[in-house]
């Protein structure tokens, strides 16, 4: 069975409300989607968001990656060969993270229809059921308030919430929400880089002296500030997530061995998919660092593809894939089932998405 043909698309799904971080404000799931075929008429699919503030990659060069360089290197390869598509998928163009993404997990999506298993399966996994949190996003206190209450209203006990735009304001966002939710709701912070150092530790020590009770601060200096992310990892008690600071398995060991954070953030379309991704699992393993799995902001179908990661590896004890929740529709046949906090991992072969919009329907 050989790589016949890539095929490229293009999903539009409106979110239930604006999702807003320190980084940035979208209203929409704009995404290319592609479709892998191979010579048997077997297809996979894989989905890349363009998500230019964070990995740099925009719809036009999601498109001219897939089309002119990666098609060009991997089609007429043998699926069984995977080792050897994943070595040119990564070697025919350097970064473009979320294109190779895309091709990524729609390569093995094919592979484990091939072999008719589930893929969280065929990655060696039997945890069939994940929690994930949701994200909140950065508004006016009040609304904070609100969305939170109305998430846990529809059953989430994790939430994530954004920050990063209001330095020491924070700290009352944050104190608000917990008072509101209560002392049993898991609350992690996500800075999404929009602290320095030094901010940094002054705001989580008053959360801390205040009791807050917070999980996580996610990535609260800017991606390639790693002496900023150990300082402030090194003078808090509240375990630092690295997100943006992680994108390979080499800044993976970099960050650990230098004390630069005590949790990582795996996404796959920081890693360029699953391939790289099961390298800093087994990075994070050899160091004894636990994994969140999360995404950006990305529609069921990746998400699935990451949640099939995270059933697999008992190193990914974190889950942030509420990506389908945001969104107001779900366009898809297929695929695991998400029930408000809860992912039920499909049983059926491969990602298990079995309908696109735009390609079969």
């Amino acid at each position: 069975m050989f790589i016949k043909n890539i095929e490229i698309g293009e999903i539009f799904i409106p979110l239930a409300r604006p999702f807003k971080t320190a980084l940035r404000t979208v209203n929409n799931v704009e995404d290319i989607v592609i479709k892998i075929e191979t010579d048997t008429g077997l297809t996979g699919f894989g989905e890349a968001p363009p998500t230019a503030v964070i990995t740099g990659d925009t719809k036009g060069s999601i498109v001219t990656a897939v089309r002119d360089f990666i098609t060009p290197a991997i089609v007429g390869m043998e699926l069984d060969n995977l080792d050897g598509i994943f070595r040119k998928l990564n070697s025919c163009i350097v970064k473009n993270t979320s294109a190779k993404a895309a091709v990524d997990m729609a390569i093995y999506d094919l592979y484990a229809k091939q072999h008719n298993t589930p893929l969280y399966k065929l990655l060696g996994g039997n945890k069939n059921l994940i929690e994930t949190d949701i994200t909140i996003s950065v508004n006016p206190i009040p609304e904070m308030v609100a969305d939170s209450l109305d998430a846990v209203d529809h059953g989430f006990n994790i939430l994530k919430i954004k920050v990063g735009k209001e330095g020491l304001k924070d700290v009352e966002r944050i104190q608000a929400i917990r008072e509101a939710v209560g002392p049993e709701i898991k609350i992690r912070v996500d800075a999404n880089q929009g602290w320095n150092a030094k901010q940094s530790v002054q705001i989580i020590t008053a959360m801390e002296d205040k009791g807050l009770n917070i999980e996580l601060v996610e990535q609260p200096v800017t991606a390639h500030d790693f002496k900023g992310m150990q300082y402030v990892t090194s003078h808090v008690t509240t375990p630092i997530l690295a997100d943006e600071s992680v994108f390979s398995a080499e800044d993976a060991i970099n960050l650990i061995q230098n004390g630069g954070a005590d949790l990582i953030n795996i996404k796959l379309m920081k890693t360029g998919g699953i391939y790289n991704a099961l390298k800093i699992c087994d990075i994070a393993e050899i160091y004894g660092v636990e994994c969140m799995i999360g995404c950006m902001l990305e529609s069921k179908l990746s998400v699935s593809a990451a949640a099939h990661l995270a059933a697999a590896k008992g190193v990914i004890t974190k889950a942030d894939l509420d990506g389908p929740s945001l969104c107001k529709i779900d366009p898809f046949t297929g695929g695991p089932l998400y029930e408000e906090n809860l992912i039920r991992m499909n049983e059926t072969p491969g990602i298990g998405i079995e309908k696109v919009p735009g390609f079969n329907e």
